[in-house]
């Protein structure tokens, strides 16, 4: 038996769930079970394999199904485009033969509904609730095998719309070799690529961080938050760095900073290898994760920098989100309320004037993250699955 993880995803991507993918595709294989990543063809303007991209063993095996790129096309198709390359992607599916011991691994829930039709054996991965499509979805997923969650408000949600089976909540990982690094902070910023000037104006500064995406869909992500509460604060003494966006999320964050009067005390990095995110997070001295409250981020997202920061060595501030409450609590993270740029301000302030609260704290994170090791995760998946 065999795992055949098929993901209607461009692989690789600069977006987390690709690496979220392809990592646990190297943790299966890892775990002595053999497997295959099935992706559709598409449009890539990354160059290198995904193997490269995300620096993984190439201990399993990435099968490209030639697909029609619609997505190209989708101002043309008037967002028509997501919905013809997923069908066409379903449909060469249908021709592909696979040994009908083998294990259908997936985040879709239509290939559920269509390898169970097959009398394949599935398991389903979610990590979002399902918005406008949930009834169609569920319908999807009704003869599901095996159902995986990130996260226990969503298990819920489905013990709720009557899925009376066995649920398995394994929120996301962290790659512990990368992130809990024992390097000081002045050894950090020197190995960082981001050259002199920037180097001068970050030196003998308190560094406030936030890695990851700027925005999901368009919805900002909480950095304007954290550029709005650096008014009140000490402006000789702190600077705020973002990395992990794209070109034009730079470009709106630097003219919003310019407009509020910001522009001087912070600095926006596009996105990043994972081994340089590890060292700015060493260098920071708070790291931040001020979510907005919106229903995904309070009820079903499980962000893969939570855990980055808990082996990352620094104190963290984030919202006080039921999601974020399932992995951080009050002896290991600090708090301020979703949406409040005030509290946001004097939580800073607080964590930067008390070293021994944010000493005790930062030592339970870091215990607290050896149990989320991607490894860990992958085991108790393969457990539950049988294999």
């Amino acid at each position: 038996m065999k795992i055949i993880y098929i993901a209607n995803a461009r692989i690789p991507t600069e977006k987390a769930h690709g690496y979220q993918i392809c990592k646990m595709c190297e943790e299966f294989s890892s775990a002595k079970s053999e497997l295959e990543l099935w992706v559709p063809t598409r449009e890539n303007p990354i160059k290198k394999n995904a193997f490269e991209y995300y620096n993984l063993k190439e201990n399993f095996k990435i099968k490209y199904i030639k697909s029609f790129d619609f997505i190209k096309y989708d101002k043309l198709l008037l967002r028509k485009s997501v919905y013809l390359q997923s069908l066409w992607f379903f449909l060469k599916l249908a021709f592909k033969k696979i040994d009908k011991n083998d294990i259908i691994y997936t985040r879709n829930p239509e290939l559920v509904w269509f390898f169970n039709l097959r009398k394949f054996k599935t398991a389903y991965e979610c990590h979002d609730w399902f918005g406008r499509k949930k009834k169609l979805a569920l319908w999807f997923l009704k003869k599901c095998d095996y159902i995986i969650t990130t996260n226990n408000y969503i298990k819920k949600e489905f013990v709720k719309h009557g899925f009376e089976k066995d649920i398995l909540v394994a929120p996301n990982g962290v790659n512990l070799e990368i992130f809990n690094i024992d390097i000081p902070k002045e050894d950090a910023i020197e190995k960082l690529d981001i050259g002199e000037e920037l180097k001068r104006k970050i030196s003998n500064k308190k560094i406030l961080l936030y890695t990851g995406s700027f925005k999901t869909m368009g919805v900002d992500k909480g950095i304007d938050e954290i550029l709005q509460s650096l008014k009140g604060l000490d402006s000789k003494n702190i600077f705020f760095v973002a990395v992990g966006g794209n070109e034009k999320d730079i470009k709106y964050y630097k003219n919003f900073a310019k407009d509020i009067g910001a522009a001087g005390i912070c600095e926006f990095i596009g996105r990043r290898a994972q081994t340089e995110l590890a060292l700015w997070q060493r260098a920071a001295d708070i790291l931040l994760m001020p979510f907005p409250d919106k229903a995904h981020y309070r009820y079903f997202m499980t962000p893969l920098k939570i855990f980055e920061y808990m082996a990352a060595g620094r104190p963290i501030i984030a919202s006080d989100l039921q999601s974020i409450r399932e992995i951080l609590d009050e002896k290991n993270a600090f708090f301020c309320k979703a949406g409040d740029v005030e509290d946001l301000r004097e939580m800073i302030d607080y964590v930067l004037n008390n070293e021994e609260e944010v000493r005790i704290k930062v030592d339970q994170a870091n215990r607290d993250v050896l149990k989320y090791g991607w490894d860990k995760r992958a085991k108790r998946i393969l457990n539950f699955i049988e294999i």
